[in-house]
Order: C-alpha cells, then structure tokens, then sequence
C-alpha cells in the first residue's frame, strides 16, 4: 500500500467530491460540500495547499490550505476561509499555513493517509519557511463535559490527557499543540460552536 500526496487540479473535482460525499454523508449539509468554483479558487490562489491522497492510485482523502499572517485574534471558520473560497483571505505574505479542512474516505480511515496529509502540509511550512502550521480543530467530546467544564477547561484536560477527543486528540498525536479557544467558529453542536486552534512550529534554523 502507497500512500501519495500531490496538489489537485480541476480535473480531480469528481474524486474529491467523492471524498467530501463518503467523508461527510447525509444529513451532513449537501451546500456545504466544496462546489467546483471553491475547488477552481483554491487552485488558483494557493495551488500549494490543496493536497489530494492517493492510495495505489485511488483517491483517499483531500486537505486544503492557506497563508495568513496568525495573531491570534477570535475569527471564524467563514472569516478565515473566504466562506470556503480562501481569495480574500489567502495572505502570501502571511507566516503561517492555515489548514481550513481535511476529509478521509470512510474505506481508508486508520491506514495512515490523515496523517500523510498533515506530514506534507508540514513539509510545505519547511518549503515556505513560515512559522507555523495551525488549524481550527473540532471538539466533538465537548457537549459531554459541557455541563461541567469551560471550553477552555476542557482544551486543557484534552492536552493533559485526562479526556480523550476524537478530534483534538488526534491533532496532538500529529504533534500539534492546543493554543487556545476560538468561540462562535463554527455551526457545530457536539463542540458547542466552539474549535481549539492547534499549531506545529517550524524548528528555525
């Protein structure tokens, strides 16, 4: 088994909306699925940060990135992804990469290609020299210890340990690290509309 990942182009859009329809199936919101002029977006402004997986040559999974220059101010997912379009927020002065989403088909989940996408988004970081690499990390766990825990509280006993989140634990094991809570990211009731941006340093020379 060969797991490559190379930049998509236009010609890739059935394969990757394959992998948007398998990855997020119904009642997953259909409008939200990349639409073609999204997919044309991303190529023309950032062709660098859209990456599509390939196992033996079978489309497996898709990730899409862009630059911004990160100061940690609240945004939302909308904000910083140009509403999934990236043109007006895709920064090429920016200092670091912002992944804005990763999807792995449900037949090729555990056999490594989520994280062969984050490896090659850090490998782009290296290329361009930014900073960092960050994203807005889901907590699906949240809506359980909500009762109890803030977001913040609840960010911290993920790094710690103590609870395990599909998501945010998943990021850690990818060496990321939980920086802070962004409120209102995103429409999502199990995170209670709330994500954990995650970062990987570039080690400076």
């Amino acid at each position: 088994m060969i797991i490559s990942v190379r930049n998509y182009t236009l010609a890739d859009y059935e394969a990757l909306l394959t992998i948007q329809k398998e990855a997020f199936p119904p009642p997953f919101p259909e409008e939200l699925w990349w639409s073609k002029d999204q997919i044309r977006s991303h190529i023309e402004t950032f062709p660098e940060g859209a990456m599509i997986a390939e196992i033996d040559g079978e489309p497996a999974g898709s990730a899409t990135a862009l630059m911004i220059l990160f100061d940690g101010k609240p945004h939302t997912w909308d904000e910083v992804a140009d509403e999934g379009y990236i043109a007006r927020s895709h920064n090429r002065k920016g200092d670091s990469l912002y992944g804005i989403d990763v999807c792995v088909r449900p037949e090729f989940r555990g056999k490594g290609v989520a994280k062969a996408l984050y490896e090659a988004r850090k490998s782009l970081v290296e290329k361009l020299k930014l900073t960092r690499f960050i994203a807005g990390c889901r907590i699906p766990g949240y809506h359980k210890h909500a009762d109890r825990l803030s977001p913040q509280d609840y960010m911290m006993e993920v790094r710690n340990g103590r609870i395990d989140d599909l998501v945010l634990s998943f990021m850690i094991r990818q060496g990321m690290t939980p920086v802070q809570v962004m409120e209102n990211y995103l429409d999502d009731e199990e995170s209670k509309d709330c994500a954990v941006i995650v970062e990987w340093k570039r080690r400076q020379s």
